[in-house]
């Protein structure tokens, strides 16, 4: 069955960025500062199925942009505004700039090509960063939001996506939260609301179907 043909144009290559929240080592790594976060994006399949959306992605000309939370070692900038910074300020694992803990997990590939924004307070991958800038000038019209965590980052994501003008596109199977069952119920309650949601294999079909166009 060929893809669903609004779908297709919405995540037409030239004018589409697949964004990755928090897919970093420190987050759903095996050395993660949130072991039940990492179990649930591995155990679910999503981490397995954001590598497979960036490989398609390279393969079909969509731009892709790791969006990094980070910290300073000495902490400055940091929003300390809410209990989840303080919490993280104790956690064994810190996301700290140059480290190991910050680098895109695996099995992610990451392309010289790819975008890497880092961002060192709040709690979106949008807003108060480059991301939105950067967007624009790649002429990007949808926005495919993938990742961590669907309890906080990927609804903000997706809030100021929509905000700020583009379309967003969830595939529910590439992002995870906890507990595992509120991912979900946060797609289907507040995330279909305003965003398309589909599969990933859906998005790996609509670009299949680009790349035969071409």
């Amino acid at each position: 069955m060929p893809p669903d043909r609004r779908l297709v144009e919405q995540l037409d290559p030239a004018t589409t960025v697949l964004l990755t929240v928090e897919c970093q080592r420190g987050v759903v790594g095996t050395d993660s500062a949130l072991p039940e976060l990492a179990d649930a994006a591995r155990t679910s399949g999503a981490l397995r199925r954001i590598a497979h959306l960036v490989a398609a992605a390279h393969d079909a000309g969509v731009q892709v942009l790791h969006a990094i939370a980070e910290r300073r070692p000495d902490g400055r900038g940091a929003s300390r505004n809410a209990r989840l910074f303080r919490a993280a300020e104790r956690l064994p694992v810190r996301q700290t700039t140059g480290s190991t803990a910050v680098r895109v997990a695996d099995p992610i590939p990451v392309s010289e090509t790819d975008l890497v924004v880092r961002r060192l307070h709040g709690l979106s991958p949008i807003a108060g960063t480059e991301v939105d800038a950067l967007l624009r000038n790649l002429g990007c019209r949808t926005l495919v939001v993938t990742g961590v965590s669907a309890n906080v980052a990927i609804p903000n994501a997706v809030f100021d996506a929509v905000n700020l003008g583009y379309t967003a596109v969830v595939p529910a199977d590439a992002i995870a939260g906890v507990p595992a069952d509120y991912t979900p119920a946060m797609v289907r309650n507040t995330l279909s609301l305003v965003a398309t949601v589909t599969t990933t294999e859906d998005v790996l079909a609509c670009w299949r179907h680009a790349r035969r166009a071409r």
